[in-house]
């Protein structure tokens, strides 16, 4: 079969790799029909991911029709049509019991992100995301093995094009997380940090649940443009405002700050000086810029919902300000099976349109391209979508 892999920092390649086999009884082989670049893979693609390996399948955004299962194997069928959560679960262990399937403590032989070395458990496998989690393929390919297959898939309408849907494997439940993380209502503020595919798709669920002012910081202008016009957000450039949590502050009721930030940006972002001589140094592992700014434009007693991914230490925490504005900070990796029903249930309702910010469509064999595309911001990028079979 045909599937991206890994060559090295920016160098990745369509080539011809082996078709996956049924490997445990509960597994399936899934016949790719779409699947998609993520903001995570460039962390890959530009090598700040430690343990991938020259051969690496990417991609943890896909679905696909059911073509082969296991003995074990009850929850669907060969010819099913599903999406695939990024995050593999085995349904059963403690964490999964709670739903909390990003915290399956069976599926991740590896260490995971755990880098104080205590004995407990790591986090759930994921496709495509390295060997700390777990080595298991991706789904940037024409087939893939789905292990855990009573757990993860997710059977959906045929009423419903591979765009409507194919967003609900990771960034839509990843923005629905991110959005009820920060508690938002009807009448709440929010700021987002971010305008990639999860801050849109954040912005999107906020305004659907009645949020009436949402701030989006961002250094694209084209990006920001989509932003308000399709989300009615308060586009801020970071590029021309040095403080955009002060701007935030003085729009906001009482000038208190807003009820919640989410902070979709993660460890990559374009931080100062300073941190990036640490980084370079490894004295530090994630830039702090993005994440002191949500601590700064969150009002008292509000919350910081980090859905951006981080890694290692962080300079400048500014912890002292959190506990002296009393905030509570709710992040990680998304419990994507719990959010799956109802997500669907909005997107066949018409509330939410996730396909909305799609820009690009692209073969497989064109994934090189889409993710060279999609690192420089050309083309008004905002997410690709790669469909095996394409010509």
């Amino acid at each position: 079969m045909r599937a991206l892999t890994y060559h090295g920092i920016r160098d990745v390649r369509v080539d011809t790799v082996p078709d996956p086999i049924i490997i445990d009884a509960d597994d399936i082989v899934l016949r790719v029909t779409a699947t998609a670049i993520c903001g995570s893979d460039l962390h890959l693609y530009r090598g700040k991911i430690p343990t991938v390996e020259q051969g690496d399948i990417f991609g943890h955004e896909f679905m696909g029709i059911v073509e082969e299962t296991g003995p074990d194997v009850t929850a669907v069928k060969k010819g099913d049509r599903v999406v695939i959560p990024f995050v593999i679960a085995c349904g059963s262990c403690f964490f999964c019991q709670q739903h909390l399937y990003a915290a399956c403590e069976t599926t991740n032989t590896g260490r995971g992100a755990i880098l104080n070395k205590k004995t407990i458990p790591p986090g759930a496998a994921l496709f495509g995301f390295s060997h700390l989690y777990g080595g298991v393929p991706g789904g940037q390919a024409e087939y893939i093995r789905v292990p855990k297959a009573n757990t993860g898939p997710f059977k959906v309408p045929g009423t419903l094009s591979d765009e409507k849907v194919l967003f609900l494997s990771d960034i839509l439940p990843t923005a629905w997380q991110a959005v009820t993380n920060a508690e938002l209502k009807q009448g709440s503020s929010v700021a987002i940090y971010g305008a990639g595919p999860v801050g849109l798709l954040s912005a999107a669920c906020a305004r659907m649940l009645g949020v009436t002012q949402i701030f989006m910081v961002d250094h694209h202008p084209y990006r920001l443009a989509y932003a308000q016009q399709t989300y009615g957000v308060i586009p801020i450039n970071f590029d021309e405002d040095d403080d955009p949590a002060d701007t935030i502050i003085k729009q906001t009721s009482g000038s208190r700050g807003v009820d919640g930030v989410i902070d979709a940006v993660g460890f990559e972002a374009k931080g100062s000086t300073t941190e990036t001589i640490l980084t370079n140094l490894k004295l530090e592992g994630s830039s702090g810029k993005a994440l002191r700014q949500c601590i700064a434009a969150v009002r008292r007693g509000g919350v910081v919902s980090v859905p951006g991914v981080y890694s290692g230490f962080i300079h400048g925490f500014l912890f002292g300000d959190a506990f002296d504005k009393g905030l509570t900070f709710k992040m990680g990796q998304t419990h994507v099976q719990r959010f799956l029903p109802e997500l669907l249930q909005y997107i066949e309702q018409g509330a939410l349109s996730p396909d909305a910010i799609i820009t690009h469509r692209l073969s497989l064999e064109q994934a090189a391209e889409g993710y060279k595309i999609f690192d420089k911001k050309e083309e008004n990028c905002r997410k690709v979508i790669l469909i095996p079979g394409l010509i």
